[in-house]
């Protein structure tokens, strides 16, 4: 360890101990590499009951900004909740395509804010859109996608998959098989899948491991069935995680911290 020149001014001092400290602090090597994080709508709006709250934003983007500097390769996929919801409109007797394609809308403006704060994070960002609207991001196309990401920039995909009746889980695992990704990241408001609801019943079980068939079997509601399905297809574990743990995120790139692990076969 380099010793502290006693001349040095208290900033100095405090900026050389920082760097000495992190210097010191063993890094474990990632276990997925190259990840698709799924974040709800309803993750952005923090204390608030509808919108963004940018406070909320930045603190995932310095979570994803530490993992960038791991080593990680990421996109995401953000619902648009938060905004509007097609499932509801339609409920409330709109027609379910036009629906869908405002709740597409709402899912652009959430990636547009997330970039923002991604930036302010000096991370190299990209959003593309399955809707092209050249004025305001980049349309969908999957070769410059992996291209970003090979050059180390964050991509964020918005507007699902172009489709209505499809929701943003099945857009996130339609974008992690295109990407080639290692596994796809669900970040939600608590760390994992519990036996019953842990915000209600304190007896419930942090389950560590499950299948696919378990999800689809029970209908835990994890993500839809479409989604789960096609992870099991292309053979890509979902990570189950919570988006508020701050430093969450690298921890479960790591194999680390707590989360919920879904892959063809349950582990003891």
């Amino acid at each position: 360890m380099d010793s502290i020149d006693p001349t040095a001014t208290t900033a100095e001092k405090d900026k050389r101990m920082s760097e000495t400290a992190s210097e010191g602090q063993t890094t474990s090597p990632l276990r997925y590499k190259r990840v698709l994080l799924k974040i709800s709508g309803e993750a952005l709006m923090g204390d608030g009951s509808y919108g963004i709250d940018m406070k909320t934003a930045e603190a995932i983007a310095s979570d994803v900004a530490a993992a960038v500097k791991g080593g990680a390769e990421l996109c995401l996929v953000i619902g648009g909740g938060n905004i509007f919801r097609g499932v509801s409109g339609a409920a409330q007797g709109m027609e379910r395509a036009s629906a869908d394609y405002m709740g597409m809308l709402a899912t652009v403006m959430n990636a547009l804010a997330m970039q923002t704060a991604l930036e302010g994070q000096g991370l190299d960002t990209r959003v593309l859109s399955a809707i092209p609207m050249m004025t305001v991001c980049e349309p969908y196309i999957r070769r410059r996608a992996i291209r970003h990401m090979e050059k180390g920039r964050v991509v964020i995909f918005a507007a699902g998959t172009g489709n209505p009746f499809f929701t943003t889980d099945t857009a996130a695992a339609l974008r992690a098989a295109e990407m080639g990704c290692d596994a796809l990241m669900k970040g939600t408001q608590v760390d994992g899948v519990y036996t019953a609801d842990p915000k209600k019943d304190a007896t419930a079980e942090h389950l560590p491991s499950l299948s696919y068939m378990d999800v689809l079997a029970k209908d835990l509601r994890v993500m839809d069935a479409s989604a789960v399905s096609l992870m099991r297809e292309n053979s890509i574990p979902i990570l189950v995680f919570s988006i508020h743990t701050r430093g969450g995120l690298h921890h479960v790139l790591q194999g680390q911290g707590k989360h919920t692990v879904i892959s063809e076969h349950k582990t003891t």
